[in-house]
């Protein structure tokens, strides 16, 4: 259904350009939860903004292919993409619910607001519809008349889950909607959004930096490291599995129940992308580098049917 092909933005800043995203392809099909795990810094919600095009003043380069349904969505213009994608094909759960609602205006008309600027619904209609979003996602309709800070943070963060499902989106993109929350409020959404999903097929791409918890909704697995994908494949194979070095070092660190296994941690920390090093972005902190990865960037290599790795120990 998605077909993201060489998608780069490049920032520019007083210091030089920062290739926050940088040649990232990548594919995903209806109803399906494609996670894109990495360490902070690395890209991630920069990929997001490309995806939905809410790009900064500071933009350098903004370009590739972001074909949805077979229609390349970067030929649109900015008006076109608004009128006709972002929120109503392409939606998004931002980070941190606190800061993604407006403190002056009630919750449902947030809610609301999608559908009476994108499709022209009537205020009272909308509302309504508003209302209906809130109690699907497990909110009481009354809260609807409230203002953001006088929910809790789960209740926030069911809000924006529901004021991004409010047009029937294809597809939804939820960056890190867990991350501020309590572990028990963290399950209940994590609950949720598989329900949403089983109910009405949406496709998810789940940003995250917990692996575990990407474990609990992944379909595929795309490891983003350095403005790039290092590795892209099931997610059964992943976390199995893992191919590349910085995947395998992730995986270590993740600490397990039935198991008692030693715990690693990946040495150094993620290159600068203003000036990220030659060859392969991760051979600083890999122990397994060889000459050749600190000369040449390695190639997307297939591993296997659908397991594709951009490391030269494959190529």
């Amino acid at each position: 259904m998605l077909e993201v092909k060489d998608l780069r933005l490049y920032y520019a800043t007083r210091k030089g350009v920062v290739r926050a995203v940088d040649k990232v392809s990548f594919t995903l099909e209806k109803g399906e939860t494609l996670a894109i795990v990495g360490e902070s810094g690395c890209g991630k919600s920069s990929m997001a903004k490309a995806l939905i095009r809410l790009l900064p003043r500071n933009v350098h380069t903004y370009d590739g292919v972001v074909s949805l349904d077979g229609k390349n969505l970067m030929e649109l213009s900015d008006e076109e993409f608004r009128r006709e994608v972002r929120w109503r094909q392409i939606s998004m759960v931002f980070q941190g619910a606190q800061n993604a609602l407006n403190p002056v205006l009630k919750v449902g008309f947030q809610i609301a607001e999608p559908l009476m600027i994108q499709e022209g619904v009537p205020k009272e209609e909308a509302l309504e519809r508003a209302r209906k979003a809130l109690r699907m996602v497990g909110v009481h309709e009354s809260f609807a008349d409230r203002y953001p800070f006088e929910l809790s943070g789960g209740m926030r963060q069911r809000a924006v889950i529901a004021m991004a499902m409010i047009t029937n989106p294809k597809i939804i993109i939820l960056d890190e909607p867990t991350s501020a929350l309590d572990v028990i409020t963290q399950a209940n959404i994590m609950n949720l959004l598989k329900k949403i999903k089983q109910e009405r097929e949406i496709s998810y791409i789940f940003i995250t930096h917990d692996i575990a918890l990407s474990s609990e909704l992944a379909d595929r697995v795309a490891v983003m490291y350095a403005g790039q994908i290092v590795e892209f494949t099931d997610a059964e194979e992943f976390y199995t599995n893992p191919k590349h070095p910085y995947s395998q070092k992730l995986m270590a660190s993740v600490p397990t129940l039935r198991s008692d296994k030693k715990l690693e941690f990946i040495p150094g920390a993620p290159p600068s992308l203003l000036n990220p090093p030659p060859g392969c972005r991760f051979h600083p902190r890999c122990d397994k580098a060889i000459p050749r990865c600190r000369e040449e960037e390695p190639p997307e290599v297939a591993v296997k049917e659908k397991h594709y790795v951009k490391c030269w120990l494959y190529a």
